[in-house]
């Protein structure tokens, strides 16, 4: 029965010591790259398609960056962050490149493209913030 104890306690300190490992190379792999974070405003009336744009817009803009691209992360409004407050954003899709001249290079030819998109999953005109993966 100890040895049992002992061999779970042991497993269980294990795989945490590797979580927090795999957790700290993580971030330290995000470190200085570029966020290019689009942020769809909460508005009365406004519309969102979540599954079109989880399906169909931000696989096909995600081509358009390459090998610029090391991942891309599709958020869904919920709530503010204040009690009884309106909702900030509907949804933020975000992109992790490693260049932001490459990005540009990437999306200019293809901007057309991707605004014309928009109608088909939203009505809202998105924010973008760029920035840079200080932590």
């Amino acid at each position: 029965m100890k040895l049992k104890l002992l061999l779970s306690s042991f497993l269980l300190i294990s795989c945490l010591a590797a979580f927090s490992q795999e957790k700290q190379s993580n971030q330290a792999a995000e470190k200085g790259l570029i966020k290019v974070s689009v942020m769809y405003p909460y508005a009365e009336g406004k519309t969102f398609n979540m599954e079109y744009y989880e399906t169909k817009h931000m696989p096909m803009v995600a081509g358009y960056l390459g090998a610029n691209l090391v991942k891309y992360t599709i958020e869904k409004g919920l709530a503010s962050g204040l009690p009884n407050q309106p909702l900030p954003f509907m949804a933020i899709g975000t992109f992790y490149i490693k260049s932001l001249s490459d990005y540009q290079a990437a999306v200019a030819p293809n901007r057309e493209a991707i605004r014309a998109d928009f109608a088909n999953y939203t009505n809202v005109a998105p924010i973008i913030l760029v920035s840079e993966v200080v932590k």
